[in-house]
């Protein structure tokens, strides 16, 4: 088994991310590796096509702010601090990877549904970013 030294800990702060998190301290400890949190904001304008005539801007202003203060409230009650969490609006696949290329990151750890048949194994982002990762990723079953 490899020597992981930065582990990239995706989550979406629903109640299932508390046990991704946990998976990663463990790895982490056993690896003596730097431990980072990932939540990546998804713009109104994606899940709307783009077309339609509206300012979301305010909205989505208020989205960063309260996904800030849960990941903020997530990483301090997993002893995460400040420097080491990183919110990001875009694509989750997309800006996952790119975080973990920036941080040199040797493994990414994500949540996935366990659902019946193969097909269904991985939800679309644990999906996207199994597929297109340049380290190892753990796709940890949450329920």
């Amino acid at each position: 088994m490899s020597q992981y030294t930065k582990i990239l800990v995706a989550v979406d702060l629903s109640d299932e991310s508390a046990q991704v998190a946990q998976r990663g301290h463990f790895v982490a400890k056993n690896n003596n590796a730097e431990l980072h949190l990932i939540h990546v904001i998804e713009p109104l304008s994606f899940a709307y096509g783009g077309d339609i005539p509206m300012d979301f801007s305010g909205i989505q202003d208020e989205i960063h702010q309260q996904a800030t203060q849960q990941l903020k409230r997530f990483a301090k009650a997993n002893g995460i601090d400040e420097e080491h969490q990183h919110i990001i609006l875009g694509r989750p696949e997309v800006e996952i990877h790119a975080t973990a290329e920036e941080l040199g990151a040797d493994l990414i750890v994500v949540g996935s549904h366990g659902r019946h048949g193969l097909a269904l194994l991985l939800g679309s982002t644990a999906n996207g970013v199994l597929h297109g990762a340049s380290c190892d990723v753990l796709a940890v079953r949450v329920s």
